[in-house]
């Protein structure tokens, strides 16, 4: 799915705010919490999140959820990490 086309589902599932976002190699965010829902699709390089003590990694193409208030850490890949995402605030 391309990120137009994603864009467009976010706002069809609800979602208030859909952005775009470029992060740096490397970055290690530890242990934090949103206060809305989020749903991203990831169109360059990776990130690992940390959820309930597992790791997961996406790449190029994977859609990941985490659901407001989930405590998780965001690690991204050598090249960093590009998606575009949505925020369902309550």
């Amino acid at each position: 799915m391309d990120s137009e086309k994603f864009a467009q589902l976010l706002t069809a599932e609800g979602f208030d705010e859909v952005l775009a976002k470029d992060l740096p190699a490397g970055q290690f965010v530890d242990r934090h919490t949103h206060a809305f829902d989020v749903k991203a699709l990831v169109t360059a390089g990776q990130v690992t999140l940390g959820v309930d003590g597992q790791l997961t990694t996406y790449g190029v193409g994977q859609v990941f959820t985490l659901p407001r208030a989930t405590e998780h850490s965001e690690l991204y890949g050598d090249d960093g990490v590009s998606y575009v995402f949505g925020r369902k605030h309550h």
